[in-house]
């Protein structure tokens, strides 16, 4: 089987492991593609008439993981950023809400954290501020409106429930990791052989861009790891097993 000639047409399966505790962090086995290239720089001695190149000398070994998917998780996210994953949150709420018989009380859905609640007529959204004081998830409006009438309140809402935050500060940076790639080669006598990565130190870019639309295909990410070299100048194996795994097992 040794040098036989053979091609592909599947993704990597990675895992992420921690590189300095050892400890997976992430199972990324929803890629729709993943590159790995190797780089290097390199420099010549000339001599002679003409300037010809006499000798080449290498250096700067490095390269790039790059990892294309519409499959995202939270994990995923602090990957890249580097971010603290917290289970609160706090944000911006817009509620439609019709205004009680005495005129001046409205009934929220939650209890907006205090000194945050806005509230305008359903008719000037965003336009002139009714006065109004907040208690729970009770607003009372300093003059009364009709019985039934329409009013829009903006809030900050606080959820500490079933929720996952990522918080990214200016000084949020990510982690290194050890990176183990699976995936198969298929060869021209048509065997399906294992094929093995891994990348001893990857630094994933702080890149993220998040797409958000409502046609064309799913938005995917692009997330993109610096190779460097471990403490043993290690930087990425390349595993071919010529024996089907999966062979081992049958009787």
């Amino acid at each position: 089987m040794t040098n036989a000639n053979m091609a592909n047409r599947e993704v990597c399966d990675l895992i992420f492991v921690d590189y300095a505790t050892g400890k997976p962090f992430l199972n990324l086995d929803f890629a729709n593609v993943s590159t790995t290239e190797l780089t290097g720089e390199s420099v010549f001695a000339y001599g002679g008439k003409g300037h010809p190149k006499r000798m080449q000398f290498a250096g700067e070994r490095g390269g790039t993981m790059t990892i294309e998917t519409q499959m995202q998780t939270v994990k995923l996210w602090q990957l890249i950023t580097g971010g603290k994953l917290d289970t609160s949150a706090r944000f911006v709420a817009r509620e439609e809400a019709v205004v009680a018989e005495d005129g001046k009380t409205v009934t929220l859905k939650a209890a907006p954290a205090a000194g945050t609640v806005f509230v305008y007529p359903a008719e000037d959204d965003c336009g002139t501020e009714l006065a109004c004081a907040a208690a729970g998830n009770s607003v009372t409006l300093d003059t009364a409106l009709g019985s039934g009438s329409k009013v829009i309140v903006y809030y900050m809402k606080e959820v500490t429930k079933d929720v996952q935050r990522i918080n990214i500060k200016s000084t949020s940076f990510p982690k290194n990791f050890k990176v183990y790639g699976d995936t198969v080669m298929k060869t021209e006598d048509d065997k399906i052989l294992p094929y093995k990565l891994t990348a001893y130190k990857a630094a994933p870019q702080g890149n993220l861009s998040l797409s958000f639309s409502n046609n064309g295909d799913p938005g995917s990410i692009t997330i993109t790891c610096d190779l460097m070299a471990d403490a043993d100048d290690n930087i990425l194996d390349l595993v071919l097993i010529e024996e089907n795994e999966d062979a081992d097992s049958q009787p």
